[in-house]
């Protein structure tokens, strides 16, 4: 009998799919050739493992990669070659897209981008020595890497302007972020700045691009509630690449945020706005929640340390010890928080954007409006900045877009307006707390709020100048802009004037390690009493009654023994500055105290200090000023280092978005 061409294999240990056998094949094995045709046919035939992938490309080194440039190079290269020459036929019926196009996507189109995107997301977290020079030798060589990513930027163009696939598209977007995110310190971005995909992103709900465009892909692909990153990827996308290297030339996604007038793709934008804000806000709010509870047997058995008992505390998770809680809080915000690039370059550079972002309401009676979970997730992150430098920086842009807010005179009105009031869940994780409002109020008071619980929540020896300074520099703003236009605004200006005096006291008291931080004096002593000078002559231009304006001279005047030192330590001795207001203020009154009641009693009951402010109107004279209540506008290139830092922050973070 003749013996069988057929020989029996031992059995392996352990099976893994043949996808796989090919990525050791590629990376495990040095080969100074290329693979074959027929290794690359079925390379894209069989289904990616993005999970194998990734964990191959992280165990290479970087001298790994330059060693196999061969394989990467010749991979990457047949990987755009694949995704720009075949796609899936286009449908007449491209609007309907949900997950019925699943079924109508091309297998091996999908494929491919997954595998481009996971083999991008390895290679350009590397830390190369030279990241240009070297990423470019290892995707594409330097001979090809021109026409290669301009392939790749073409192609990428084309699937997200014409293609009606919904998971395909996604796909290319996500291919793009990768790139743009991973490689952003090198010149491969600007293969996309030159290709300009704007008009792919902003694509009508038609399939047609006009010269603005319109529709953020489709209405589905926006709309889709339980993705999110249905406008999250193509709008931080589109924020990375408007803030690439803009302070060195006039970037062309600057002036399309800037020239942007759909007013319906608009909505769609700050609705996503707001539910990304509601997710990364919720992610603190998992680890603790800080929501009131009225008083009942539950919450009084908890409050006793008898948890035990309590019939409905049980069910509930029990809060995290403190060490576990600052650990967990350290780690936050999540990535959905890179959100607040994007929406500060826009609003910043569009003011119908900047108008719709406050004035919109709520898509459903039960939800939250987009700017109350926007000030909701900027009450988290200012609440927990000291946390972290990471944090800090979010924080900081969350209030940068703020300021660009209060300092448009028209948006400003809407702040103010009772026609736009809405409800905020502020941050309650950490004493002092401010007061529960359960009503609707405007979004001014809530903003307030925020900077009241900022400057209570981050005193710290090495103080973080530049949120401090931004804070009292919104709160002035504010409070000048009341002012002027006689609104009198209903709020609980005793905790606001608190923080303030507070802060002043701090300042006082750790005056020997903080005095020697560079530009202290100009950034938070002279702003912070410019705004206090302000207020005690402007006070009753804004205020609802007396009793906040009275409750500013008591607290003023319980501080009157810090001003001078404050002033000393701090070398505030010119004749204009706003502290000798403060002291002639505090001077006055304790004068008019010791008239009263005598020098040798050294207390007074608040009663009759109240008693002396009332009368003390009468005969004070408050040097109201003009540049107390002056301010300048804010200039992105009078920070540019600072924007740099928060710019390759969200960057980092935007790496793991994909991942």
């Amino acid at each position: 009998m003749e013996a069988s061409p057929l020989t029996l294999q031992s059995r392996p240990e352990k099976f893994q799919p043949k996808i796989v056998q090919l990525y050791q094949h590629l990376f495990e094995h040095g080969h100074e050739d290329a693979p074959s045709e027929g290794f690359w046919q079925e390379f894209f035939l069989l289904p990616p493992d993005r999970h194998s992938l990734s964990d191959l490309l992280e165990s290479l080194s970087v001298d790994d990669l330059l060693r196999f440039q061969v394989q990467t190079q010749a991979l990457f290269t047949r990987a755009v070659g694949e995704v720009t020459s075949s796609r899936s036929p286009r449908n007449q019926n491209a609007l309907e897209v949900g997950l019925s196009f699943l079924s109508k996507v091309c297998p091996t189109d999908l494929q491919r981008g997954q595998t481009l995107t996971t083999f991008l997301g390895g290679i350009l977290t590397k830390r190369f020595t030279n990241p240009s020079s070297d990423i470019f030798e290892v995707l594409a060589g330097l001979d090809d890497a021109d026409k290669v990513f301009s392939d790749l930027a073409s192609g990428l163009d084309d699937i997200i302007r014409h293609e009606g696939d919904f998971a395909l598209r996604s796909k290319a977007i996500e291919t793009a972020l990768s790139i743009t995110a991973g490689a952003y310190q090198t010149g491969i971005v600007s293969y996309f700045i030159h290709r300009d995909l704007f008009p792919s992103l902003m694509k009508v709900s038609d399939g047609e691009c006009d010269a603005m465009g319109s529709f953020l892909t489709v209405q589905q692909f926006i709309h889709d509630s339980d993705r999110p990153e249905s406008t999250f990827y193509p709008f931080l996308l589109l924020g990375l690449l408007a803030n690439y290297n803009k302070f060195e030339f006039r970037n062309p996604y600057q002036l399309r945020f800037e020239d942007f007038v759909n007013e319906a793709t608009i909505e769609l934008l700050v609705r996503g706005v707001g539910s990304i804000c509601s997710q990364a806000r919720d992610a603190y709010i998992s680890i603790f929640d800080d929501l009131p509870e009225g008083w009942n047997l539950n919450s009084t058995l908890v409050f006793l340390g008898l948890r035990v008992l309590a019939p409905e505390a049980k069910a509930r998770k029990a809060p995290p010890t403190e060490d576990e809680a600052r650990s967990l809080f350290s780690a936050l915000p999540d990535t959905f928080a890179t959100i607040v690039l994007p929406n500060y370059t826009f609003t910043s550079s569009n003011k119908i954007f900047a108008s719709a972002l406050v004035s919109m309401p709520s898509s459903q009676a039960s939800k939250e409006s987009p700017f109350s979970a926007y000030l909701s997730l900027t009450s988290y992150l200012t609440h927990h900045a000291h946390r972290s430098q990471r944090c800090a920086q979010y924080a900081i842009l969350q209030l940068l877009t703020v300021r660009a807010l209060v300092e448009d005179p028209v948006i400003a009105k809407q702040l103010y307006s009772a026609d736009h009031r809405l409800a905020v869940r502020l941050c309650r994780q950490r004493p002092p707390y401010l007061p529960v409002v359960s009503n609707l109020r405007t979004p001014a008071s809530a903003v307030l709020d925020i900077c009241t619980d900022t400057l209570s929540h981050n005193l710290r020896r090495q103080l973080d100048l530049e949120l401090y300074g931004l804070v009292i520099g919104i709160i002035l703003r504010v409070i000048v802009s009341l002012s002027h236009t006689k609104t009198r605004l209903q709020h609980h200006w005793p905790y606001l004037w608190g923080s303030l005096l507070s802060l002043i006291r701090f300042l006082t008291q750790y005056a020997n390690g903080l005095s020697s931080l560079p530009n202290i004096k100009d950034d938070i002593c002279t702003p912070l009493s410019k705004l206090v000078a302000f207020c005690l002559s402007a006070g009753d231009s804004f205020l609802l009654g007396t009793e906040a304006y009275d409750d500013l001279f008591y607290k003023l005047i319980e501080t009157n023994t810090s001003f001078s030192k404050f002033r000393d330590a701090y070398d505030l001795q010119a004749a204009e500055h706003p502290i000798h207001t403060l002291i002639s203020v505090s001077s006055h009154y304790h004068a008019l105290l010791k008239e009263q009641h005598g020098e040798r009693r050294r207390h007074q009951s608040p009663l009759e200090v109240q008693s002396v402010i009332k009368q003390g109107y009468q005969t004070l004279n408050i040097e109201s000023r003009v540049d107390f209540g002056q301010w300048e506008k804010w200039r992105e290139s009078s920070r540019k280092p600072e924007l740099k830092r928060m710019i390759r922050t969200v960057v980092e973070d935007a790496k793991k978005v994909i991942q």
